[in-house]
């Protein structure tokens, strides 16, 4: 049986594309000293501004803001990473999210089930409180964390294992859902079952290997856990 469900944000929650595609795109323009350096900028993190899209390694997709940070610091020798980091931070804090489903609906559905849900992603965790708070939903959650709570980063099981910490949950009892190998990765190393859904970058092919079942996005989730008798 299943009793929590741990969710990946960016890819799981929310669309990858649509979301952070726009959000790069502004955010480059604004610290580049015109479009040259925006679309240098833009390598540096595998963005391509011309198209909206990211390359499937781009460090948008499941590393940290300080990560991101480190590949755009080479392009811009003024800024150190500690203060990218922090641009960063304040301008994903306001980036318009793209609900991969309506989540009020689904989220309050799982809570009625009686499961205990949870936030784990290698965003800051500020950034991550304002975008559920935008969407409304903060109060469906028993636990959110990002890479600077305290836990480590994904693929590391640190937040993984806070969440059933905090819950009273067994990790065998708990199931990691996100779009990324990093969130598999993580939930496998807690001892958790683990949810691919598609709404993030990766590929069926590249996640299956790594998860108990792939799912289209997490608006499937109630069939799953219906076929497993929840």
């Amino acid at each position: 049986m299943i009793d929590g469900l741990l969710f990946d944000k960016d890819g799981t929650l929310f669309d990858f594309r649509v979301s952070w595609g726009r959000w790069a795109g502004d955010f480059l323009a604004r610290i580049a000293r015109d479009a040259g350096h925006a679309a240098r900028l833009g390598q540096a993190i595998g963005f391509d501004s011309a198209t909206g899209s990211f390359a499937p390694d781009s460090p948008v997709i499941a590393a940290t803001a300080a990560d991101i940070a480190a590949a755009l610091a080479k392009e811009l020798p003024g800024l150190t990473v500690a203060e990218l980091t922090e641009r960063i931070d304040a301008s994903a804090a306001q980036a318009p999210m793209s609900e991969a489903v309506p989540l009020r609906p689904l989220l309050e559905g799982l809570r009625r089930k009686g499961l205990r849900l949870g936030l784990a992603t290698n965003d800051s965790e500020v950034p991550a409180r304002q975008h559920l708070a935008n969407h409304g939903i903060t109060d469906c959650f028993d636990f959110i964390a990002g890479y600077d709570s305290g836990h480590g980063a994904k693929p590391g099981p640190g937040m993984c294992l806070a969440f059933a910490r905090v819950t009273g949950l067994a990790p065998a009892r708990v199931a990691m859902v996100g779009d990324s190998r990093h969130d598999l990765e993580a939930g496998r190393a807690a001892g958790m079952r683990t949810v691919a859904v598609l709404t993030g970058i990766a590929r069926r092919e590249d996640l299956a290997p790594h998860a108990d079942v792939v799912l289209g996005d997490i608006g499937e989730i109630p069939g799953w856990l219906a076929g497993l008798g929840y």
